[in-house]
This record gives structure tokens, sequence and C-alpha cells, in this order.
């Protein structure tokens, strides 16, 4: 593969605080590229409408090319060039590619596919992956068959094959997102639990806004969702089936108890979270299977928003033990914890990256509120946005990109959720039927 083809893409891999380094094979296959620094211009990348091969699949088949247009596009690495510059269409899936046609205009990657409708009415999607600057496939092609209203995974899924095999890395398009969708004016929010395909799409409800709903977190499958209720008048932890939409309290407190803050430990066996008990916050472990309860800190600090390290060994946690809201990390099985947060404000809301290199936070300073990362002992503090009030961040599952709530001020100020890449750069806003909160992402669904 040529250097210029892999060059196109340091930016939008950086990473942070490293030094750069490049690597990646000659032959066909999945560019192996592990860049930390640099900003250059996005890709440029042809998406195509994809061929039709039977009538029911004309619209179909542009609809698909468009949403895999609109992922490369919105990742931020990728700059997909408008059907008005091609020179000549892809009218056949079969047709050998004209190289000179795609390089005239820039390309440096051609994405084809076509969609038919099988016999049994399920959706066959095909795709093929060029480097138009070697003249040649990048990997070989791919067949995905599902029903005809999965055609946006199926655009998703093709997204994520061409993320993965240019950037080495895996995607995150096939993805969905729960929160906590708010209607009403401020000081009387209505609030129910909601969840969407990554980029806004497909939005249904699993609760109704009977009762406040706040932090819903899915488990490690994403097949189910934990969060807190105030069902009962108080903060109770509810775990809730999402195929089924049905939902059961885990009994995590009692008598004047108050529990919130939940967060499923890797394996799915087990949740983390924060229980209050006259007036004290520490954090518990609890087992879903046998409902066993343990205690993991033990000071008269408030000490909450638990997240896990991937391989499960480590937590990491808020406390204001210090005296103000800083991240300490501890062993999941409790123990000493070690402050790894020391710049000025405070912070909060810590959550391990999928990867396990980087804890995203929430940091409140000087009347500001921003989204950052630093690396898992505290080094290397990077802020990524800051406005008026960004909280609640949660990472995609690849670990490149941070959605979080960003709230605007004044009387009539909501709250709306956007993304961010982990360079600071690529801050969108994420499509969502009306005010939104608390987002929490999913694992690439299966």
């Amino acid at each position: 593969m040529r250097r210029a083809f892999l060059s196109a893409l340091i930016a939008g891999l950086a990473s942070i605080g490293l030094a750069a380094a490049v690597s990646a094979q000659s032959s066909p296959g999945p560019l192996r590229i592990e860049i930390t620094e640099g900003v250059i211009e996005p890709l440029p990348v042809a998406v195509p409408p994809f061929v039709a091969e039977t009538p029911q699949a004309t619209e179909l088949a542009r609809q698909i090319a468009e949403v895999v247009a609109a992922d490369l596009e919105g990742s931020g690495l990728f700059r997909v060039i408008p059907e008005s510059a091609y020179i000549s269409p892809i009218t056949s899936f079969a047709s050998p590619v004209q190289y000179a046609d795609w390089k005239a205009i820039n390309a440096q990657a051609l994405v084809t596919g076509s969609v038919s409708v099988a016999g049994d009415g399920r959706l066959v999607v095909k795709f093929r992956l060029f480097d138009v600057f070697s003249d040649a496939p990048l990997g070989k092609g791919l067949q995905f068959v599902a029903s005809q209203s999965s055609w946006r995974r199926m655009g998703h899924k093709v997204a994520d094959a061409v993320y993965s095999r240019i950037t080495g890395e895996g995607g995150y398009f096939d993805s969905r997102v729960v929160f906590v969708s708010e209607q009403g004016p401020k000081n009387a929010r209505q609030k129910r639990l909601a969840i969407m395909d990554y980029d806004g799409a497909n939005v249904q409800y699993l609760t109704d806004s009977s009762a406040i709903v706040l932090a819903p977190r899915f488990s490690p499958t994403g097949d189910r969702v934990l969060y807190t209720s105030y069902a009962t008048g108080r903060p109770q932890i509810t775990l809730l089936d999402v195929a089924q939409v049905r939902s059961q309290s885990i009994g995590s407190a009692t008598g004047g108890q108050m529990s919130f803050a939940p967060r499923f430990a890797p394996d799915g066996r087990s949740v983390v979270f924060s229980l209050t008990n006259g007036g004290n916050s520490d954090i518990y472990r609890r087992d879903l299977s046998s409902g066993s309860q343990t205690r993991l800190t033990a000071t008269p600090a408030i000490e909450t928003a638990p997240s896990f390290s991937p391989d499960g060994r480590q937590i990491v946690f808020e406390s204001d033990r210090s005296g103000s809201q800083q991240l300490y990390v501890m062993s999941a099985t409790g123990g000493e914890a070690r402050r790894i947060s020391f710049g000025a404000g405070r912070y909060g809301t810590p959550v391990w990256s999928p990867r396990g290199d980087l804890i995203a936070f929430t940091k409140q300073n000087q009347g500001r509120f921003h989204i950052g990362v630093m690396r898992v002992d505290g080094s290397e503090e990077r802020l990524l946005t800051s406005s008026f009030l960004d909280e609640s961040p949660t990472w995609s599952p690849n670990g490149r990109v941070i959605m979080f709530t960003r709230e605007t001020a004044g009387a009539r100020g909501a709250p709306a959720l956007y993304s961010v890449d982990i360079s600071g750069r690529n801050l969108r806003r994420v499509p969502t039927p009306g005010a939104a909160s608390d987002p929490a992402w999913s694992p690439l669904l299966p």
C-alpha cells in the first residue's frame, strides 16, 4: 500500500502523549496503523449508490449507501466525495473498477456494493473496498443477510468493516445508546428511558414518565440496562431486560437506604453502585445471582460513580475524602485507594475506556465544565470540551469517541447529547427527538 494512503489517517487516529509510530502490512487486508500524533485532512473516500440487483431493492440500495457514507464522514476520519463529482457511475457490482476515474477526483478509497431481495424476502448486501492509489482491492468482499427491516444495521455493518480495514481498529457504528429522554419545563422535567441507534435513528422508549429515571448503563452483552429509579419515592437500582422491556428492582437498598450510580462488572454477573445509609455514601458490589452484597469503601466521605477497568480488576470512582471531589482507583475487591486526579478544580463521573488505557471524566473549574481524559495513573490529563455544563461521558465500543450531555444556561436551557473524539476533534450534536441526558453506549451488536 502506498504510504500516502496510510498517512491520510494520521490526524483522526491521534491519541495523546505518546511518540508517533506507524506500521502497516503491504499485502491486501486490514491496515495495521498505530498513530499517536498529527493533524491532517480526513481521507477522501467515494461511496457511490449501491447497485440494486432486484427491483425491490432499488430504494434500499441508495439508503444503505447513504448510511455507510454518513457513518464514515461522521467519524471525522473520512471526507465523502459528493456524487456530483463522479466521472462514471457504478452500474454493476461485478464490473472492473476504473481506477483512473476515481484517481481523477482524488478518491483514495472506494466502497462499492450491491443490494438484492432474496426469494425468502431477506435482504442481501454485498460490498467491496478498494485502495484507489494501489489499483487493488483492500481485503475480500463481504456479504450480509438480514431482514429488510434491518437495512440500517446492514449499512452500519458495512461502515464498520470499512472503518476497521482502513484504521486497523474495531468499528462502533453498529451500536446503540440508551439515554434519558426529557420533556417539560426545567423545574418540572419528566424523564423516561429511551434507546436508539448510535446516530439517533430508531428511537424506542423503555419506560414511561411516571417516575424519574437516571444514569442508565448497558450490560456487557447489551441485552440489559441498569438504572436508578424513583418509582418508590427514593432512588433504587433497577434492572431492565431490553428485548422484553421488563424491569425489576435488584433489592440493593432496604429501609431508609438509597442506592444509585450502578454499573455492571465486565463479566455481567455483578454490579457496583453507591449506597447511602445514615447520610454516609459508600461503594458496594452485589452478585446478581446470589444477592450477596460486599462493602468496598468505608469512609465518612461521599463516594460514588464507580466504574470497572475492562479486566474487572480495578474500580475508578469519585470521592471527596480529600476535601473536594477527586478521582481514586482501588482494587475491585476494595481496600486502599490511590488518588489519580491532581489538577485544579473538581472531578467526577469517571468511566474507564474499553481499551483500558484512559479514563474519561467530568471536570468543573472556574465556572466551566469539561469532558476530559487521563491515563489510568492520572498522567497526561487532557480536556476535550468546555461549556456551561458538560457531564456524563460514555465511551464508544472501540474507545475512540466519547458521548456526553451538554446543557445550555438559562431558564429555558435544556440538555442534549454530543460526541467528541479523544483528540478533542469532531465535536458533534447527536440528534434526539427532544431534550436528552445521561447517555450510555452499548457494545457492538451481535
